[in-house]
């Protein structure tokens, strides 16, 4: 849901920055690279340390170079398989800094194994809902189905989650509850949409094959 609608939203509001990009000379590869630069870094500096707001707030600042790069290619009109490749394939490792970020700081200072653990879970979950419609896809199926959670939702929900929970740091009492919080639902949310997934692939599977039999004993 919220791909369909703060996809739009933003792209309106990002277009003139990224005319301005393709002015200058600047590629869409270029932002696309240091977005996620961007990203692992506020990631891996910030949050193994404990500085859940600021971290955020670097993050936030570089997240968006994921809605420009396509803003820039679609003006330029150069939309290509290696610049979607290149997009999705640094998605993932964003997300990765993200969560791997977040369970470093669980599993030092931020003293909880069991939120390190579900910190890897979100981590894990969700390159695995990413793979089952990518996997899908790539042997001929719609995968007609986008989920309870996905990647936009994930990535809202442990973002906002984490920068509230900074401010505990500025004195503000009890915020530092929301980001446990967060990741169970994100936990919880990537489990639904990877069950979702692998059933509709289990049922667009069995009607291609049955589709294919019948084409073969006609």
């Amino acid at each position: 849901m919220l791909n369909k609608y703060a996809r739009a939203f933003f792209t309106r509001v990002l277009t003139p920055f990224a005319a301005l990009l393709i002015r200058i000379g600047v590629s869409p590869d270029a932002v696309t690279l240091v977005g996620t630069g961007g990203v692992v870094a506020g990631a891996l500096i910030f949050y193994p340390l404990g500085e859940l707001f600021w971290g955020t707030v670097v993050i936030t600042l570089f997240v968006f170079s994921d809605l420009v790069d396509g803003n820039m290619a679609r003006q330029l009109g150069r939309s290509s398989r290696w610049g979607a490749f290149l997009d999705s394939t640094l998605d993932r490792v964003a997300d990765s800094a993200i969560f791997g970020g977040l369970a470093l700081w669980y599993a030092g200072r931020g003293d909880s194994l069991l939120l390190c653990g579900m910190a890897i879970f979100c981590l894990a979950s969700g390159q695995v809902v990413s793979y089952t419609k990518a996997r899908g896809e790539a042997i001929g199926l719609p995968v007609d189905v986008n989920g309870l959670v996905e990647r936009a939702e994930r990535l809202v929900v442990t973002l906002v989650a984490c920068g509230l929970s900074g401010l505990h740091a500025f004195g503000v009492p009890g915020v530092e509850i929301l980001l446990p919080i967060a990741l169970w639902i994100v936990a919880v949310g990537s489990a639904v949409t990877l069950g979702q997934r692998v059933v509709t692939v289990r049922r667009e599977s069995a009607e291609a094959d049955a589709m294919a039999q019948g084409g073969n004993s006609a």
